[in-house]
């Protein structure tokens, strides 16, 4: 073997395990969670993007409950919302419903949106309002405003499911709105592998890795846990 050869197969060697070893931290990146001893209570987030889930095949793996996207702002219905619902039901795992609040969006118009989207079911778990920011909103209102429209929403839904909902504050938002400082509701934080600290109260539910690979469902689910 010539020396141009010898240095080709060495480097394709050297190539070959660079790909595998990127390989091997996909996998344990896309399958780790937390420690069951630590957090009992662990469960998924769900869009359409996932389709529909094999329920009862989630059920027996691990997922005690699930937080099922039902409303994008004040325009949009999750396309698989129903029939997830039923899935998550007809298979015995705790189910929610999740809002993507939409600061570009009158709070009244998104309750009314959530209120004829998902049917009020004592069984359920609180309803969870995520608040971020997105592509389509380009706006940042004051801090006053935003308080007072994420009251009127919460007075409105609440109403509707009867127990208190759930803030899904993500880092940003947090940051720029401080929302945990003037509503007195549960928190549920993303740490994406860390465990978070950014919001002024001590958070109950922890996004624990946003891109979980578990059979049963098609694509990345959020992986949640739950203190104890």
């Amino acid at each position: 073997m010539t020396g141009g050869k010898r240095q080709f197969v060495r480097w394709g060697i050297i190539m070959l395990g660079i790909a595998l070893a990127v390989y091997a931290g996909w996998r344990y990146v896309t399958a780790w969670a937390p420690s069951r001893a630590e957090y009992p209570v662990q469960g998924i987030v769900v869009t359409q993007s996932n389709g529909r889930p094999n329920w009862a095949e989630l059920g027996a793996t691990g997922v005690d409950f699930a937080y099922i996207t039902a409303v994008e702002g004040a325009r949009t219905r999750d396309a698989e919302f129903q029939a997830n619902l039923a899935g998550a039901q007809n298979a015995g795992i705790r189910f929610g419903a999740l809002h993507h609040f939409d600061i570009c969006r009158l709070a009244s118009d998104q309750a009314t949106m959530f209120i004829t989207s998902v049917p009020r079911n004592e069984s359920a778990l609180p309803p969870a309002v995520q608040l971020d920011f997105s592509d389509t909103c380009k706006g940042r209102p004051n801090r006053a405003l935003i308080l007072s429209e994420l009251a009127t929403f919460l007075n409105q839904i609440e109403a509707h499911s009867g127990t208190p909902a759930i803030l899904l504050l993500t880092r940003e938002f947090e940051k720029e709105y401080q929302v945990s400082k003037s509503i007195d509701r549960t928190v549920w934080l993303e740490g994406n592998w860390l465990i978070p600290d950014y919001s002024a109260r001590p958070w109950v539910m922890w996004t624990a890795n946003l891109h979980r690979r578990i059979d049963g469902v098609d694509g990345p689910v959020r992986w949640v846990v739950v203190r104890k």
